[in-house]
């Protein structure tokens, strides 16, 4: 069967340089990618560039989608308060593979101050060719759902 080779990528000021570098590296390995901003270096909110990647992986537009900002964490953490998406910020090869192989992460966070595009392209290498295990796995990611589907208390 064909991988998928579609993927949503937003980054905020901060990662626009990383993010730019992993658009052309996605497209050499030949990915259709979307670029949902930003643009440039000014300063913009993380939190929109979240939301826009979250919300078409969550839809299931795109099976995957990836997100740059200074640390890799705020923007999982925006992008984990849309239903249906399953962000993690890896900044080293290993956390991105079991991201993968045990949590079935559908969006990448990573820290564009944290590591340099040479990192960033193996870190998403990593996570774009590690499949999901399953098995036992299936049944925590269930248990997950569960959850985000919980009233607030």
């Amino acid at each position: 069967m064909e991988k998928d080779k579609r993927l949503v990528i937003g980054a905020d000021h901060a990662g626009y340089k990383v993010k730019q570098d992993l658009v052309e590296h996605l497209k050499k390995k030949g990915y259709d990618v979307l670029d949902v901003g930003t643009y440039d270096e000014a300063s913009v909110d993380y939190p929109d560039y979240a939301a826009k990647v979250g919300h078409l992986v969550a839809d299931g537009e795109y099976p995957k989608g990836v997100l740059v900002c200074g640390s890799g964490l705020g923007v999982t953490i925006a992008a984990n308060k849309i239903g249906g998406v399953r962000a993690v910020t890896a900044n080293d090869v290993e956390s991105a593979k079991l991201s993968r192989a045990h949590n079935n992460a559908n969006v990448l966070g990573m820290g564009a101050r944290l590591i340099d595009s040479e990192l960033a392209s193996r870190v998403l290498d990593e996570w774009l060719e590690t499949e999901f295990l399953g098995g036992r796995h299936e049944r925590r990611l269930e248990k997950i759902t569960l959850i985000e589907g919980e009233e607030r208390r």
